[in-house]
């Protein structure tokens, strides 16, 4: 029997992305349709970690609230990469008394591989569904039974996990229509960012006949690097395949040597065929246990330097040192911010909605999904969360498939060519480049200071009484 739904509840966790209003938005708008009313939990699972619970009602008399705006960068429920520890049979019981105080019939998280992992313990108080978002594209599987793939090691008494080839060759029939949630609200928007930087960091590397190293999110996922092809960078580096440095320092040469400058793309968690880890230079983890990574360009471009020599870069005089002829740029947050362009706004609105029509179905523990295929585009699905869950429960990011990334040329494939293609051809809309021009350089900007959208949401914030 179809649970009776009256009231949902919505969270935003993890890392923040462009499209997470959009995402808050679709579902609220097909929760007022059926006239269910919607709780905004604020700061992700962290919400339920307090007594009082702070969250916000999304449609009062099943209107959206103004603030809640599909153009709207970052998420006005705020986030946090707090997860629920299933080990703790006390606090989660407080966690369940705490949803049934908020009369939630059901819950769309907004989130990554992380959130799903997280929102595990959450499925046996109330149905709950994941809508999907991340910038490195990485929730999803290449194909069905990939999650098989993965074998978990024991690394100096640390359980760690690997992803080895299918013995049958699985992939072997590899298409991209039968990928599983093609592609993530905000991935575009971050791949529009990174090419952008590209495109801009070529002028001085070309003018003053430099070696430009730009180093893109995604941890360790090349998506956002691969996707960063649209820039046209001279070479590009993922974490998914290990390079071997002597054959990049020869491909740098080449390349120098013919147009007196270089513009290489790296991911910052790419890995060298000796194992280095170029930048896990912090050795610390973020509070969802992720390695932070940091300085991979910074890494690479030294490492580049001792392999060529400085006399290749001074023997002509344009360089006193060999190093003053690397620059390195992090394209960084902006990456994550700012305004979505069209194709995450209408897709995350449709994931969204999508979420919510799950539950309302008697959905629980599944995901919202983007497919796609040759025939019909775009379409949203659904998919149980046990197809991304290896044999030992756990979830993983999704990599680049190998025939996405060419590693003779250290560039994207016809088949990442292909792939890149549907979400692109149209991502940006001429509402988005008017949006600029009407808006950046706004007389008013100069007299009047940055409006935050959290003021007015600790207005509407409510509480559990004690």
């Amino acid at each position: 029997m179809v649970r009776l739904i009256k009231r949902l509840g919505i969270l935003t966790a993890g890392g923040d992305t462009p499209a997470l209003n959009a995402t808050i938005l679709g579902a609220v708008r097909a929760a007022s349709e059926a006239k269910v009313e919607v709780v905004g939990l604020l700061n992700g699972f962290a919400s339920f970690f307090q007594d009082n619970a702070p969250h916000v009602i999304l449609n009062p008399l099943f209107q959206e609230i103004p603030q809640l705006d599909a153009t709207r960068g970052g998420t006005i429920l705020g986030s946090s990469r707090t997860y629920v520890n299933d080990g703790d049979p006390a606090f989660l019981a407080s966690i369940e008394r705490r949803i049934n105080r908020l009369k939630l019939d059901g819950l769309v998280c907004i989130g990554g591989d992380g959130t799903l992992n997280g929102l595990q313990p959450i499925c046996k108080m109330v149905p709950t569904v994941l809508a999907p978002k991340t910038i490195d594209n990485d929730l999803g599987l290449n194909y069905a039974g990939e999650a098989d793939q993965w074998v978990k090691l024991d690394v100096n008494g640390v359980d760690t996990y690997r992803k080895e080839p299918h013995p049958t060759g699985l992939d072997a029939d590899f298409c991209i229509d039968r990928m599983i949630n093609y592609a993530t609200p905000g991935y575009a928007t971050a791949v529009y960012e990174a090419a952008e930087g590209v495109r801009r960091v070529r002028t001085t590397a070309e003018s003053h006949h430099r070696i430009a190293i730009i180093e893109v999110m995604g941890r360790h996922s090349g998506y956002i690097a691969i996707g960063a092809s649209y820039g046209q960078p001279d070479m590009i580096l993922i974490p998914e395949y290990q390079f071997d440095l002597e054959s990049v320092a020869e491909r740098v040469r080449t390349i120098y040597e013919h147009q007196q400058h270089v513009v290489i793309v790296c991911g910052e968690g790419i890995i060298g065929n000796d194992g280095r880890e170029y930048g896990a230079s912090s050795g610390s983890t973020d509070p969802s246990g992720n390695m932070v990574l940091s300085g991979a360009a910074a890494s690479l471009a030294d490492a580049l330097l001792e392999i060529i020599g400085e006399t290749f870069f001074t023997r002509n005089g344009n360089f006193s040192t060999g190093k003053a002829a690397f620059f390195t740029r992090k394209v960084g947050h902006t990456q994550r911010g700012g305004r979505p362009l069209r194709f995450d706004r209408f897709y995350a609105s449709q994931l969204g909605g999508n979420a919510t029509q799950m539950l309302l179905d008697g959905e629980n523990n599944s995901v919202s999904t983007l497919q796609w295929d040759e025939s019909s585009g775009f379409k949203v699905s659904k998919h149980d969360s046990s197809i991304f869950r290896d044999k030992y429960g756990e979830i993983h990011a999704r990599t680049v498939h190998p025939s996405f990334y060419n590693q003779k040329n250290f560039l994207l494939s016809e088949e990442g060519k292909q792939y890149l293609h549907p979400i692109f051809a149209e991502a940006i809309g001429a509402e988005d480049t008017e949006f600029i021009r009407q808006s950046l350089f706004d007389f008013g900007n100069l007299y009047h200071g940055y409006k935050s959208v959290n003021v007015d949401i600790a207005k509407l914030t409510r509480y559990l009484s004690e």
